[in-house]
């Protein structure tokens, strides 16, 4: 049985799953552009013609699918067409996920009419796992452990007004779209009147105003009138709060751990650990054996949350999940539809790529 990926030609993702299936002595994945389908819907139909199994990956960085899903949102939402980003500019608005929103709606349609596909994670769960603040209480409801969520925030004076209402001195908050890390703020403040702001965005000021580009090398702000506009410039990509949860020490860092599950089951998992707020591992933060960091009880606690949170979507037989473990409990800081690209990360002897084929590798016999 043919496999099918929708997904960027010629990316890392491609090139991965490629080398994967040539290891596992498979033949190469058919891949279907997701640029090339966006601009020719009738290539997902002639994709899948033949019985297959389908897996959808991310749109990736590919700027023009980004501009694409950008213009189609904005027609159905019936608005104007914004300015496109620039490189490595924050841009993860309400437009773009209605874009995409529309675009796997598309799948999802087809697929409906086609029963002789296989789908390793279906549009709809894809789409939960990408809206960030939905996926969160979408877990919250289904009694996993999550972050206090605080709700969306419209700006840096209704920030401080949610603040004080809570009784908080300091909050995580990320933009409801975004992903590894993109225009995720660390805020604190304290009963002096002092705050700081650390961010993967830098604040940059320019023609038209100020904008907001990813850097590896977090920022930290001081000055509230900087704060100010750094907040409210994310409040307008649609940010959210969530409650600042600890995470254990690591020598003179601390860290959280993402962890792969296939088939519902916890795989591959990484300890993620850095000196400052986020520990994204391509903010320069370094691996570490998970086994090495935690407690037995730890560890079953951590498996036992994967598996739980994994539960609550059926149909993807791959998530990536970044969970806090601290003193025999663990919270889910997030799913990540997209998790799998962890190169050279491995599982019983096999990557991410190679691992999640193998379920599906006797259907191609």
């Amino acid at each position: 049985m043919p496999f099918v990926l929708l997904g960027v030609r010629g990316g890392k993702r491609e090139k991965l799953t490629q080398a994967a299936r040539a290891g596992l002595g498979l033949p190469p994945a058919r891949v279907l552009d997701w640029c090339e389908w966006l601009q020719q819907p009738s290539l997902l139909a002639a994709s899948l013609a033949q019985p297959c199994v389908l897996k959808i990956d991310s749109p990736g960085d590919d700027a023009r699918v980004h501009a694409r899903l950008m213009r189609q949102g904005c027609e159905a939402l019936g608005r104007a067409v914004p300015r496109l980003p620039e490189m490595g500019e924050i841009a993860v608005s309400g437009e773009w996920f209605a874009g995409l929103s529309l675009a796997l709606r598309r799948v999802a349609a087809e697929l409906s009419a086609l029963p002789h596909v296989q789908v390793m994670n279906v549009p709809d769960e894809l789409l939960l796992m990408t809206d960030k603040l939905a996926c969160q209480r979408h877990f919250a409801a289904r009694g996993i452990p999550v972050p206090r969520l605080l709700g969306p925030i419209e700006g840096y004076a209704h920030l401080r007004a949610v603040l004080d209402e809570h009784d908080l001195q300091q909050v995580f908050l990320k933009t409801r779209y975004g992903s590894s890390a993109s225009g995720v703020v660390a805020y604190r403040r304290n009963g002096r009147g002092a705050e700081q702001a650390t961010s993967s965005a830098d604040l940059v000021q320019g023609h038209g105003g100020a904008r907001l580009y990813n850097v590896k090398r977090l920022r930290t702000y001081n000055a509230q009138a900087d704060i100010a506009q750094l907040i409210d410039l994310l409040a307008s990509q649609r940010t959210y709060a969530e409650a600042w949860i600890p995470k254990p020490r690591h020598g003179n860092g601390h860290f959280d751990v993402r962890v792969v599950t296939l088939g519902g089951q916890a795989a591959h998992r990484v300890a993620r650990v850095g000196t400052r707020m986020m520990t994204n591992l391509h903010l320069d933060n370094q691996r570490a054996d998970v086994a090495s960091l935690l407690s037995e009880k730890d560890l079953a606690v951590l498996e036992q949350t994967a598996c739980a949170a994994a539960a609550t979507f059926p149909q993807s037989h791959v998530i990536g999940l970044d969970l806090v473990v601290r003193k025999g409990r663990a919270h889910v800081l997030e799913a990540n539809a997209f998790g799998d690209l962890l190169p050279k990360l491995l599982w019983q002897g096999h990557d991410t790529y190679a691992a999640q084929l193998q379920g599906f590798a006797s259907h191609e016999a």
